[in-house]
């Protein structure tokens, strides 16, 4: 009877021994699926929640939420007229040996270049203003002249405008507008007129031959008005002014008066947009925010809010850890636990940014031991609302997530010829203990 209890006892030891039982140290975890969840938000643009990293043997993985803006701008169509200011007072001489003609010129140049750089369906033309040299001709259509009929080859352009001799007397800025306006064909397209200028209009068509004169103001402020109305982008940049208060002999008004009057004000302007500048800010003007305003709408995301929901069983067996923070916007600091989710707030996105953040959920050692063997998805969904480029408000959702499965290793069975250090020690020790009961019970016999 002692015999067949021993017996089964080291059967039992054995088989204790050999099955795994569940514990962290003894899991196992996997990537099942590693899906990427895309969300489109415009032609180009997307919102993507995907895996990008798993740490297996510690039982954690890391996602990334990322929303992209790839819209790419249209280039500008259409016709730009070029009106430049070719009077005397161009060639005055403003930074290190460079007049305010070089300046602009220059600039001018840059301008049609970047304009045309891989952009065939744009053509630009240029229109020279002063007034003619010939006193009899001063005040007529003859204060201006075509320098280049429109074209898209920059070569052409720019040695036009290089070409440009700044001798003008006076400033007749009504008679640039009214040749320029003659130029555009008849296409039902985008069409600019881009003034550069260093003056003051003293002198319009048809004027009263007196300068700066009431009849010059109100001729010049008319045709930038009517050219606006007729659908004419009007943009103009005057520069070289550099006492407002002066009063010209013929006129009771001073300079800054008869801008206002003339062109208005950088926030209120005549027509189009208006810039005031500095000769130091010439060609920060010309070469950029000029550039910057013939380009179509920025095509910027506004208002992005990401939702991202957890399945209830990853909260609780899960610990949740932002790997980045995000490089734009708000998120939230930890999990919501009401909805078991985190919230992140993007105000805009410009085209061509990318705006990113990292999260990992890492395996908790008190796990419930019910989840495994399961599938478990990541996320449970993500919902993204935002604004799109027509001021239109969106609202999209996904529930594709990544998957994993924790496994425990499968209880083993010793194999025949095969013995495990666990077993080997449990044999030892069942035999060490049979054996002094033996000789124990021999001793007692004997006695």
């Amino acid at each position: 009877m002692k015999n067949k209890v021993l017996i089964g006892l080291f059967f039992m030891i054995i088989l204790m021994a050999n099955i795994s039982c569940a514990s962290y140290s003894t899991v196992t975890m996997s990537v099942v699926e590693e899906p990427i969840c895309t969300i489109p938000l415009g032609g180009n643009s997307k919102f993507e929640k995907k895996l990008v990293g798993k740490d297996l043997a510690n039982k954690e993985v890391t996602l990334q939420l990322q929303v992209t803006n790839e819209e790419i701008l249209d280039k500008p169509t259409g016709e730009i007229i070029l009106v430049l200011d070719d009077s005397a007072s161009m060639n005055e001489e403003v930074s290190e040996g460079k007049t305010r003609k070089d300046i602009i010129f220059q600039s001018a140049n840059s301008l049609v270049s970047s304009l045309l750089k891989d952009n065939t369906s744009l053509k630009i033309g240029i229109v020279r203003f002063s007034t003619n040299v010939e006193p009899g001709k001063e005040g007529t259509l003859e204060d201006a002249s075509i320098v280049s009929a429109l074209n898209n080859d920059v070569t052409t352009l720019n040695t036009a405008i290089s070409n440009i001799q700044a001798n003008g007397p006076r400033t007749d800025l009504d008679a640039g507008l009214k040749l320029a306006s003659q130029q555009f064909t008849s296409e039902d397209n985008n069409k600019y007129i881009i003034v550069l200028t260093d003056g003051i209009p003293n002198v319009a068509v048809d004027y009263d031959q007196k300068y700066y004169s009431d009849d010059v103001i109100n001729k010049t402020n008319q045709q930038l008005k009517t050219l606006d109305n007729q659908g004419i982008e009007i943009i103009t940049m005057l520069t070289g002014i550099s006492n407002e208060a002066y009063v010209p002999g013929t006129t009771t008004k001073n300079f800054g008066q008869i801008i206002s009057e003339v062109f208005g004000s950088q926030t209120n302007p005549t027509a189009g947009k208006f810039y005031y500048v500095t000769d130091a800010e010439i060609e920060k003007t010309i070469t950029d925010d000029i550039y910057k305003a013939l380009m179509p709408i920025e095509k910027n995301l506004k208002d992005i809010t990401v939702v991202d929901y957890f399945p209830e069983e990853i909260i609780k067996n899960f610990d949740f850890a932002y790997v980045s923070e995000a490089n734009i916007g708000t998120i939230s600091a930890k999990v919501d636990t009401t909805n078991n989710s985190i919230t992140w707030k993007i105000p805009e996105l410009k085209s061509g940014q990318t705006a990113t953040v990292q999260y990992k959920l890492k395996l908790k050692e008190n796990f419930d031991h019910s989840i495994i063997d399961k599938i478990l998805n990541t996320n449970k969904k993500v919902d993204v609302d935002y604004t799109d480029f027509n001021d239109n408000k969106q609202v999209k959702t996904s529930d594709i997530t990544p998957k994993l499965l924790l496994e425990e290793p499968p209880a083993i069975l010793p194999k025949a010829g095969t013995i495990t250090l666990i077993s080997f020690a449990v044999l030892a020790t069942i035999l060490l203990v049979y054996s002094i009961i033996k000789l124990t019970i021999l001793h007692n016999k004997m006695n």
